[in-house]
């Protein structure tokens, strides 16, 4: 209470008392270095330098703004709901220092029309707000410590110009939910670059789209690629529930991506053995082997007899088979005649005519000229 009462004597003799009293309606307090707060309200495009030449902006306390930020939200989170995991706490934190959240809170607390630019921006605002937002944040911080800062967002954020419960169970991350959507019908999402450029302020631009199986979806331009990419997924979201012959094309895509995933790049290969090394007896004669015969006689079972010779033998095989006719029609005979032929007419093959004794003595007879 002192404190505060000795900031107001000292603020009627000051020449920028109006600024004073305007960050004491902001923030709670007022300022003990005032040049803090000027600095966190002076964007870089004023172009101002220090005495060293260094040039004079909010970005520096914009930085530490920032990590102050994250660490006070994060302990007012973590308190508030207690049991919650860290994905919850995690999400509700990112919804409250988000850039649009920390946009509309500069301008409604007035620190938007605060802010010292080269008049030039009005394109960039969505910039403009939120990062004077956490500059004045360092400054604050720097001025009057952790303490002051948490005082600041607990009383004059939290309770008066936000309500966290409604902040953490609504969901405004749209790429996420797009992301989330696509996941459970196992459908490819893509962001493509359309383009990446400047406006005529010199701040980047981004446009990005969304694609789903290859088919377009919504078209998002921002100053950040996070930007970019929330407005399409919004809008790609919005064209998925409005458009049926859009969201028909794209589980179309996918039903045909899917069927050549599943067919097959080549033939399965065949697991039948073949015994191609066997030669088949119907494909060709079986060669027999030779062998010989009680009478030491050269036997060729089941062949012709031209099969059984090769040609350069065959003029000699038949003199030899000539040869043999005329030894066997000169064998001497019973008689001693010697011109006889080997007759075997007196030998039968039917059992029944003659017993096998029978057989063999006539065939003894016939050989050796016994009666």
């Amino acid at each position: 209470m002192l404190d505060n009462f000795l900031d107001r004597i000292k603020l009627f003799f000051r020449k920028d008392k109006e600024l004073y009293t305007s960050l004491y309606d902001i923030i709670g307090f007022y300022p003990r270095d005032i040049r803090l707060y000027e600095q966190a309200l002076m964007h870089k495009s004023v172009m101002r330098r220090n005495a060293k030449g260094r040039p004079v902006n909010n970005e520096r306390l914009e930085f530490l703004g920032d990590a102050i930020l994250d660490a006070i939200v994060g302990d007012i989170v973590f308190k508030h709901f207690p049991g919650k995991r860290e994905g919850f706490l995690t999400n509700t934190r990112s919804k409250l220092v988000q850039r649009d959240t920390l946009n509309k809170l500069a301008q409604e607390m007035g620190i938007s029309q605060l802010i010292l630019s080269n008049g030039h921006n009005s394109s960039h605002n969505s910039y403009l707000g939120g990062n004077a937002f956490e500059a004045l944040v360092g400054a604050l911080y720097l001025d009057r410590g952790y303490d002051a800062c948490m005082k600041f967002m607990q009383k004059r954020i939290l309770s008066q110009m936000i309500n966290i419960d409604k902040v953490a169970y609504k969901e405004v991350n749209f790429k996420s939910k797009l992301i989330e959507w696509g996941q459970k019908n196992r459908v490819k999402l893509d962001f493509k670059l359309l383009s990446q450029g400047k406006d005529k302020d010199g701040n980047p631009m981004f446009a990005y789209q969304a694609v789903i199986e290859g088919c377009e979806g919504g078209t998002g331009k921002g100053y950040s690629k996070k930007e970019s990419q929330q407005t399409a997924s919004k809008l790609t979201l919005e064209k998925l529930k409005r458009e049926p012959q859009y969201i028909d094309a794209v589980f179309a895509a996918k039903a045909d991506r899917t069927k050549m995933e599943e067919e097959p790049v080549e033939n399965v290969p065949d697991t039948e053995e073949k015994n191609d090394f066997i030669i088949s007896q119907s494909e060709e004669p079986r060669q027999e082997e030779k062998h010989e015969n009680v009478f030491r006689e050269e036997v060729f079972e089941d062949r012709p007899r031209q099969q059984r010779r090769s040609p350069m033998y065959a003029n000699k095989a038949e003199e030899d088979e000539e040869e043999s006719d005329e030894k066997w029609k000169k064998t001497p005979t019973a008689d001693g005649s010697g011109e006889e032929e080997f007759d075997l007419s007196d030998i039968s093959a039917n059992p029944a005519d003659k017993s096998r004794e029978e057989i063999i003595a006539a065939a003894e007879a016939a050989a050796f000229g016994e009666e």
